[in-house]
């Protein structure tokens, strides 16, 4: 069963956040927004790991520039938001920042080599090992988003069945455009954007992630217009 991987992941997203909603009963306002500030340093130094990685930098600002025009232009983050506060009128406002919790989490889950190759074995190969260590991750990071987000940390598990469901299905078609020097730059994209949403934990600035969302998937573009090494 090709999606067998995915939707293993997305059951350990969904199942990590119900855990990490109910402990969250149990921890006083004050270590709750230590715990967040401590989370929003990992992130940041997670984004920083993955950004470094890129070989070629103008790459990975071009992207960003062209990624962030046209993810104003479609308005992504909007789009996002709107889904999140839909679906905390339903919760009566008792589930935290829904929106918050749904983006935040969807480009952690969704963004990294893992997210992108894991797919590709289970549609090519029918192999899920790299989608059941990242269930396990993922598991265990729900848990702990939810326990300082809120449940709206459970709609980043749409996302990534979505995400890495479509991946999976499109795998023999989009294997031969993902080298290794495409996933490199990919993830380091994926990195800046992760190290933004840091920044927006620790309410720095507000950076509108969403909209540079784009961004990740151009180096796909420049690969089969000029292939880089």
């Amino acid at each position: 069963m090709q999606l067998l991987g995915t939707i293993v992941n997305t059951a350990a997203i969904i199942g990590g956040t119900l855990i990490g909603f109910i402990l969250r009963k149990g921890i006083p306002e004050r270590m709750n927004k230590t715990i967040m500030q401590g989370l929003a340093l990992g992130i940041m130094v997670l984004g920083l790991s993955e950004g470094i990685k890129s070989t070629n930098p103008i790459i990975v600002f071009g992207c960003v520039v062209l990624g962030g025009i046209l993810g104003e232009f479609i308005g992504i983050e909007k789009r996002l938001e709107d889904f999140g506060h839909q679906f905390q009128k339903l919760l009566k406002n008792k589930g935290g920042n829904v929106a918050q919790a749904f983006v935040t989490t969807s480009l952690i889950f969704c963004i990294g080599a893992m997210a992108i190759m894991g797919p590709i074995q289970s549609g090519l190969q029918n192999d899920h090992t790299t989608l059941y260590a990242k269930s396990i991750i993922d598991g265990v990071s729900a848990i702990i988003f939810s326990s300082t987000l809120g449940i709206g940390v459970i709609l980043s598990g749409i996302s990534v069945f979505l995400y890495q469901g479509s991946i999976t299905l499109l795998a023999s078609v989009i294997k031969p455009l993902l080298s290794d020097p495409v996933i490199r730059e990919m993830s380091a994209i994926g990195g800046v954007l992760i190290f933004g949403i840091g920044i927006n934990m620790l309410d720095i600035v507000k950076i509108r992630l969403g909209n540079l969302l784009p961004a990740v998937f151009l180096p796909i573009i420049l690969y089969m217009i000029h292939p880089f090494s």
